[in-house]
C-alpha cells in the first residue's frame, strides 16, 4: 500500500473505532510508516554504496587445512617437548622447536586474507 492509503486507512480505522484506539492505530500506523523508511533506506544504500570489500580467502587452502596444521603442530611439539624433557636429553632443542612450529603456522596463515 502506498504511503497515502496506509494514512488514509489509519485515519478511517480510527473513525471506525473511536478515540479509545487511538493510540494503537497510530502506533500501527508509525510502526508500518518506519518499516517502510526502512526498506526505502536500505534499498537506496544497495545502489549507491559499493560493496564492501571482503578479505579474499586463499581458494587453495581450505580451513580444515588450517585447522590440521594447528593440530598436528600442537600434538608434534608436545611430542618433542615430552621426550626431550623426560628423557633429559637436549632440552635446550625444546624452544627452538617451538619457535619454528610457530613460524611455520604463522607463514602458513598469513596468506589467509592475500588475494
Amino acid at each position: 500500500m502506498a504511503t497515502g492509503d496506509e494514512l488514509k486507512a489509519a485515519v478511517s480505522a480510527r473513525r471506525d473505532l473511536g478515540p479509545e484506539f487511538e493510540d494503537a492505530v497510530v502506533e500501527s500506523f508509525l510502526d508500518k510508516m518506519g518499516q517502510e523508511i526502512d526498506r526505502r533506506v536500505d534499498e537506496r544504500l544497495a545502489r549507491s554504496a559499493p560493496k564492501a570489500a571482503l578479505p579474499v580467502i586463499n581458494p587453495n587452502v581450505a580451513d580444515g587445512q588450517r585447522l590440521a596444521l594447528a593440530i598436528v603442530s600442537l600434538v608434534l611439539g608436545t611430542g618433542a617437548t615430552l621426550a626431550f624433557v623426560l628423557t633429559g636429553n637436549g632440552a635446550a632443542y625444546v624452544v627452538p622447536i617451538w619457535i619454528g612450529i610457530i613460524i611455520v603456522n604463522v607463514i602458513f596463515n598469513a596468506n589467509r586474507h592475500k588475494g
